[in-house]
């Protein structure tokens, strides 16, 4: 899902029961995207907690580790990104932040806010000695599909009425123009 779009996407990690940071899958949720920013649907949370929880999932297991793209190389948080880690993630006991620039590169972060609490940065690597059913690649694409709102490109006005109103561009044209003297 990575590079499905010019955005960036935003996942819940669900990991083992036995290794909480064994990643077996990540699930993306509807959100709004832009180049620098991911902002979940607060309801589309609410839904995917209680369906983790109704599949006997613990909160632990679904809901502490945040993966998100960044569409460019660096893989390092950005001032953004530090601050929804913490204002999100900050209350648990313990969260981890990844990022997947595009070309391959990651930055991992466990953040520990039990006793004195702690950050790590933490190896990423793919386990290929785990069960892996295997690459679907439609499924992703329509994952992306179904949950990624890109924001507009603020760099490219033209047609903005269109696209945020539905605004024919000729009477957008009209409502903006003066009438001559």
């Amino acid at each position: 899902m990575r590079d499905a779009g010019p955005t960036e996407i935003g996942c819940f990690g669900v990991s083992d029961p036995q290794d909480l940071l064994l990643v077996r899958d990540v699930t993306p949720v509807r959100q709004a995207c832009s180049a620098v920013s991911v902002a979940f649907d607060d309801a589309a949370v609410a839904d995917y907690f209680d369906q983790q929880a109704d599949a006997g999932l613990s909160p632990q297991q679904f809901g502490r580790i945040w993966f998100h793209t960044h569409p460019g190389a660096s893989p390092h948080p950005s001032g953004t990104d530090e601050e929804t880690f913490a204002r999100v993630f900050g209350p648990a006991d313990w969260a981890v932040m990844a990022i997947l620039a595009r070309g391959g590169s990651w930055y991992a972060r466990l953040g520990v806010s039990a006793g004195p609490g702690a950050s790590q940065r933490l190896p990423v690597r793919v386990a290929w000695d785990e069960p892996f059913s295997g690459s679907d690649h439609a499924a992703w694409l329509a994952q992306y599909a179904a949950c990624v709102e890109p924001e507009p490109d603020w760099d490219d006005l033209e047609g903005l009425g269109e696209r945020l109103f539905g605004i024919d561009p000729e009477a957008a044209e009209a409502l903006w123009s003066c009438p001559p003297d």
